[in-house]
């Protein structure tokens, strides 16, 4: 027995030795080009063996006559995703905040060959990722942050700051967070599945097969974005029990005054939500993917500083809805962050 385990360990340290090998840990230009830069942070083992995270960065440009940045603004993507929506980072550089997003381990740029995307058994694995990137900024001189989530990016946020309470994050952005289910009468058996998480973890759930909010987004579809669909997949990949798990274990350790989150959280959701597995134009006015009545119920309860935001005509990435939603959107997210001072 001793003996099988010792050679497993072996061959988990050279698979982790060839992957790092290939992999460049300093900052270097990212492929968003226009300024972005990013490294990779070498993160401890878990259930799946090897991992890494990413730190994408774009610094807000001063001269030797301006006061050094010291506030930031930290994002992490939703599930099925990856930082990619530039336009949202260069908004906050030309405010005067330097702009930092994290790709979780199993994401997008954090992918390692052969990796499960996006599986997690609990979602504190994604503490260390987000750590490693809070480490990068105070050692860039920022002493205040507003740590910003999309969907269950949001999710992972706000179970982060109620677990962790990192003196430097003074407040909280939240687009369109999961907080709950949307899946009408199969939420009835979510608790089974909950519980064969923590039997059975890699057994698969599908997602279904629509394409709809994929479609809904991307360029050349009736979208106007562009993104990597290896990393952002235009139907939703299925997901295992073990997955399942981590999400309802965090959403239900939010509820009932649990959190307690004490900074300034904005929460921020569409007027409506769609539910339709083929495209409609509606795509382009509503969330397709949560229910956006959930999101206010269980936003309210994370905190005694929320502000509630109900965004006209916004897609389930708020700022990736069309240009007459964004633009207002940007104005008040600016105007709120100056009345909490930040």
């Amino acid at each position: 027995m001793r003996k099988h385990l010792l050679l497993l360990l072996l061959l988990l340290s050279s698979v982790w030795t060839a992957a790092s090998a290939q992999i460049d840990w300093n900052w270097q230009p990212d492929i968003l080009g226009d300024g972005y830069e990013m490294r990779h942070v070498k993160q401890e083992y878990t259930f799946s063996g090897p991992a890494i995270s990413t730190i994408i960065r774009k610094t807000h440009p001063t001269d030797s006559t301006e006061a050094k940045i010291t506030r930031g603004v930290l994002y992490i993507h939703g599930f099925n995703d990856y930082f990619f929506q530039a336009e949202m980072g260069d908004r906050f550089v030309e405010h005067g905040y330097d702009f930092y997003a994290v790709d979780l381990r199993r994401y997008g740029r954090s992918l390692l060959p052969g990796q499960k995307p996006f599986d997690v058994r609990d979602l504190s694995h994604y503490f260390p990722d987000i750590d490693s990137a809070l480490v990068a900024m105070k050692q860039a001189g920022i002493k205040e942050v507003i740590l910003m989530g999309h969907s269950t990016g949001g999710l992972i946020a706000s179970y982060f700051e109620s677990r962790q309470h990192p003196a430097i994050i003074k407040a909280l952005i939240l687009n369109s967070p999961f907080l709950d289910w949307n899946l009408g009468w199969k939420e009835r058996i979510i608790p089974a599945v909950t519980l064969l998480g923590r039997i059975v973890p890699d057994m698969k759930i599908t997602q279904g097969e629509s394409t709809a909010y994929g479609e809904s987004l991307l360029k050349g579809a009736h979208g106007e974005w562009t993104f990597d669909t290896r990393w952002k997949m235009p139907r939703s990949p299925d997901v295992t029990a073990g997955w399942v798990r981590a999400i309802s274990l965090a959403q239900h350790d939010l509820r009932d005054g649990k959190a307690d989150i004490r900074v300034p959280i904005l929460l921020l959701y569409s007027s409506r939500s769609v539910n339709c597995s083929e495209w409609t134009p509606e795509f382009q006015r509503a969330d397709a993917v949560l229910d956006v009545n959930d999101i206010k119920k269980y936003g309210m309860e994370l905190g005694p500083h929320v502000t509630c935001v109900k965004v006209m005509n916004g897609m389930h990435d708020l700022v990736l809805s069309a240009p007459t939603v964004r633009e207002p959107l940007y104005r008040f997210i600016f105007q709120w962050l100056e009345k909490q001072k930040l």
